[in-house]
């Protein structure tokens, strides 16, 4: 049997070894755009001294590895988070991947889609930007109408960097039709659905489009926990009953998509927000409802570990 890994920016390190995993955190992140003069750029002490809390906190917990959803375009910075992976014991997964389109860097708008798809393999085999940190997944996003030309090119390149990979796709996504778009693409390129991720299902209310989604392999992400109101907070818990109760909760992954360090505010962003809340209180929330232990297990170890592992 094929060893499974997670590619951490320490390096490939057994699933085995790991307990919960966050399938969706920011720890520096930068929403200015690479247009912008100090685009993707901090101060690193400073940056280890605002976050260390969070980190120590989530370790506490019982974290064992963050996957850092930060592509290129939003200022994903190698140099940081392997300098923040040396001040914790959780492991650290960094993408391969590019954001929408409105944040993409120039050079990207004019590629196409085997030059991608080239970028995205060697992110993922070689190393980042001239880095040894190879990625751990390839993230997308889709605009709000999209995706976009470009961002269909994105999704056929990063199925081809899949498929030679074994790496899983994650894309930004914010509404049934964007992610049914995304789907259709994504099979006619013959991708395994399997390797792909609806990021931020959650903020679709329609719960028979997370069904039928995941009844197509696709991995159903509710990742706005820590930020709903109470009515998105029960309608997410009711929809992942429902997700259980289908059978489908080996489609379902939990996340909390905070942080985060903003360069933009070097003294920390005022919405910076941790990485425990689904422990300290869904997780019981969960279990009050009838949730079993093996499901719970499911949700925040086996099924993250299922969609980010690759063969060693």
């Amino acid at each position: 049997m094929v060893s499974k890994c997670l590619m951490t920016v320490k390096g490939s390190v057994k699933v085995e070894e790991f307990g919960l995993v966050l399938p969706h955190e920011h720890l520096f992140t930068d929403l200015r755009g690479p247009s912008d003069p100090g685009y993707a750029q901090g101060d690193v002490d400073k940056v280890i001294e605002i976050m260390r809390p969070n980190l120590d906190a989530a370790a506490e917990a019982g974290v064992t590895a963050l996957v850092e959803c930060t592509p290129e375009g939003v200022g994903r910075n190698v140099e940081m988070l392997t300098r923040l992976a040396e001040i914790t014991p959780i492991h650290i997964i960094c993408p391969a991947g590019v954001y929408k389109e409105e944040f993409h860097p120039s050079a990207y708008l004019d590629y196409d889609e085997a030059e991608v798809a080239e970028i995205f393999v060697r992110e993922l085999t070689e190393g980042i930007a001239g880095s040894s940190v190879r990625g751990g997944f390839i993230k997308l996003a889709a605009s709000g109408n999209g995706p976009t030309e470009i961002e269909q090119r994105n999704l056929r390149a990063a199925a081809q960097a899949s498929q030679k990979t074994g790496a899983v796709i994650a894309s930004h996504t914010e509404s049934a039709a964007v992610a049914q778009r995304e789907i259709a693409v994504l099979e006619a390129t013959g991708l395994d659905l399997s390797r792909f991720i609806w990021v931020h299902a959650s903020v679709e209310p329609d719960v028979e489009t997370h069904l039928a989604a995941a009844r197509k392999g696709v991995y159903i992400e509710y990742d706005t926990i820590n930020t709903a109101s109470p009515d998105d907070y029960n309608r997410i818990l009711t929809h992942l009953l429902e997700m259980l109760d289908a059978g489908l909760g080996d489609r379902l992954l939990l996340s909390h998509d905070a942080g985060w360090y903003d360069p933009a505010h070097p003294d920390g962003w005022e919405g910076m927000r941790g990485y425990t809340e689904i422990i300290d209180d869904f997780i019981p929330t969960l279990r009050d409802r009838g949730v079993d232990d093996a499901a719970i297990q499911m949700l925040t170890r086996d099924n993250p570990l299922q969609a980010f592992g690759m063969d060693c």
